[in-house]
């Protein structure tokens, strides 16, 4: 596997340039569209509000993670993240060290956005990331800038032998210096759309590649504190990691073409900005969930629900992943199979509940959608209070 050229190597790096008029079109949708979503949030009545805020930064945190392989917990990730930000939702469960501390990092990054970017704080995210000192089963430097030891960081493909080299990082004895120019910058201000900073900063800091491992996910995080630097908001209500994710191939694609040309950087940011329109569209099925779960405790304003129909609801409601069956309900609940039973028969009775043609425990239950609107009504089944 040989070393090729790189973008680092030229002369005048890292002095980007694009293209403006290429770019004004797509910025000026984008910055059209956050004015337009920010209004439209604005609207939303204060517990709708946070419920968006929560459901967006769970699918960034969970998102970010599965485009690097790690499939995160997602009620563990919101439960954190509804904690860390002070929120009263319903159906908080014990979150796990791992969890909370990435959840760390990406509030951090979000609530905090006007805070300065140093690299003890760069530091302290990569650590989050890894609060063992592994990744996977591999021993790592954590909080530290990555080494030469076991040779140069390369993001290689295909079988021992025979792998393709994407991308090879500048040297470990460049980090230092590379690092301190990219948050002299970061930190720095200059007429650039803070929009089009989220891109630079995304592609910099992942050419740099400044940490053994993370480094993808770190740079969305920065991406995403730049984003709402540009909002002067904390409140996140789209997720450019869901976008990624969806197109990862082309996003990997992007960055190798980028890394291996000029400094002419306009085609890389013309996907970046693409990519980010297209979380926007995204909204609309962050707000649709939010919405419809307001719908439905609204409709059943007048049903007794006792607490553990309340928590295993919520649950249904927040995407519970897999089949929830009386078994499941029992244990989550913690209460016997014969009165998660009589929980789930009781709700079923007043139209919030129905469940699937199979029979015994296996059963699977789910919300009714079109009951609900009718639970309203007082005197439906005589048992309505």
């Amino acid at each position: 596997m040989e070393y090729g050229y790189y973008i680092y190597d030229s002369s005048d790096w890292p002095n980007f340039r694009w293209n403006r008029e290429k770019l004004a079109e797509r910025l000026g949708q984008i910055h059209y569209r956050q004015g337009v979503l920010t209004g439209r949030m604005n609207t939303l009545g204060f517990i709708l509000h946070n419920e968006a805020v929560v459901d967006t930064l769970t699918l960034d945190v969970i998102k970010s993670s599965e485009i690097e392989g790690e499939i995160l917990n997602k009620e563990q990730v919101r439960s954190s993240i509804a904690k860390r930000l002070g929120m009263d939702t319903n159906a908080l469960i014990p979150t796990s060290r791992d969890i909370d501390s990435v959840v760390d990092m990406f509030v951090d990054a979000t609530q905090n956005y006007n805070k300065p970017l140093t690299k003890k704080r760069l530091f302290g995210w990569h650590a989050a990331l890894f609060p063992k000192g592994y990744s996977g089963m591999n021993k790592i430097k954590v909080g530290s800038w990555r080494d030469d030891i076991k040779g140069p960081m390369q993001v290689v493909s295909g079988p021992i032998g025979h792998q393709r080299v994407h991308f090879e990082a500048p040297p470990a004895n460049r980090i230092e210096k590379e690092m301190a120019a990219f948050l002299e910058w970061y930190n720095g201000k200059d007429d650039t759309d803070l929009v089009l900073r989220a891109g630079i900063a995304h592609f910099w800091f992942v050419t740099i590649h400044p940490f053994e491992d993370g480094n993808g996910r770190i740079a969305r995080a920065i991406s995403d504190m730049t984003l709402a630097r540009f909002e002067q908001s904390p409140q996140r209500f789209y997720s450019m990691s869901a976008q990624i994710l969806a197109e990862r191939d082309a996003y990997y694609k992007g960055l190798e073409k980028a890394s291996k040309g000029t400094l002419d950087i306009t085609e890389y940011l013309e996907g970046f900005l693409d990519i980010l329109n297209k979380a926007f569209d995204n909204v609309e099925v962050t707000l649709s969930a939010v919405l419809r779960k307001a719908r439905f405790w609204e409709s059943c304003i007048n049903i007794t629900i006792n607490d553990r129909q309340r928590l295993m609801l919520n649950k249904l409601l927040d995407g519970f992943e897999g089949k929830l069956t009386s078994s499941k309900w029992a244990t989550i609940a913690k209460c016997s199979q014969d009165t998660a039973s009589r929980d789930i028969d009781d709700l079923i009775e007043k139209g919030v509940l129905k469940k699937d043609s199979a029979g015994g425990r296996s059963t699977r239950y789910f919300i009714d959608d079109e009951k609900t609107e009718q639970a309203q009504k007082p005197h439906q089944h005589g048992r309505h209070r």
